[in-house]
């Protein structure tokens, strides 16, 4: 009975702390500003293809000329993703369809674009997209950016 209350203890101790460290985690990435959550879904498919795979929820953090793009389920301290603002093309926006609507958070749009000749999209809502949208336009002089 001992041993059976000891091993319980110590699985709730570690879901706690595990739990603890995931806060932990993301306070921390949003500690220096420039945060919004985002989900990623990277090779993605050509156009057209409207099932939900390959999602993945996240959280994007501005880092100057770079986005960083953390999993939420992650332990891991570095970035899951960097692009950088100067290889980022974007090819187009629309809303979610079919499955993704269920991969998706609610009121979330989905953006196309290139990264260095990988397709990638992009989910997020509304306000944190026009604040992406704005911050690839506010490149320094001479930064080729393609924002369609």
């Amino acid at each position: 009975m001992v041993l059976a209350l000891t091993v319980c203890g110590i699985v709730v101790a570690l879901v706690l702390v595990g739990l603890f460290v995931f806060g932990l985690r993301r306070r921390l990435i949003q500690r220096s500003g420039g945060t919004f959550d985002c989900s990623l879904r990277w090779d993605a498919p050509e156009s057209g293809d409207s099932g939900g795979k390959g999602w993945a929820y996240g959280v994007a953090r501005y880092n100057g000329d770079r986005v960083e793009w953390f999993r939420v389920f992650s332990y891991a301290p570095r970035p899951r993703r960097v692009l950088e603002r100067s290889a980022i093309e974007v090819a187009g926006r629309r809303l979610p369809e079919g499955e993704e609507e269920l991969a998706l958070l609610t009121d979330y749009v989905v953006l196309a674009c290139l990264h260095r000749g990988t397709r990638l999209e992009l989910a997020m809502t509304e306000d944190a997209l026009t604040g992406f949208l704005a911050w690839l336009e506010a490149a320094p002089p001479g930064q080729r950016v393609n924002v369609a």
